[in-house]
């Protein structure tokens, strides 16, 4: 077993890479890229607040 098998490569994953040459895309693709843009950082925004709850209620859990 190939170790890519085990932990796959998480940038090809067929989305836009932040810095890649955008010269050449269309008014579509800019926009497809732009929503999916959008979408990864709410999806990432989300992410920190869970663990910023988690955080919270850990903190809360082992107040003295």
């Amino acid at each position: 077993m190939d170790l890519d098998d085990i932990f796959p490569d998480t940038k090809s994953a067929g989305g836009p890479s932040l810095g890649e040459d955008i010269s050449a895309l269309s008014l579509v693709e800019l926009d497809e890229r732009i929503t999916a843009l959008r979408e990864e950082i709410s999806r990432v925004e989300a992410e920190i607040a869970s663990r910023k709850a988690h955080m919270s209620a850990a903190e809360e859990a082992f107040k003295s």
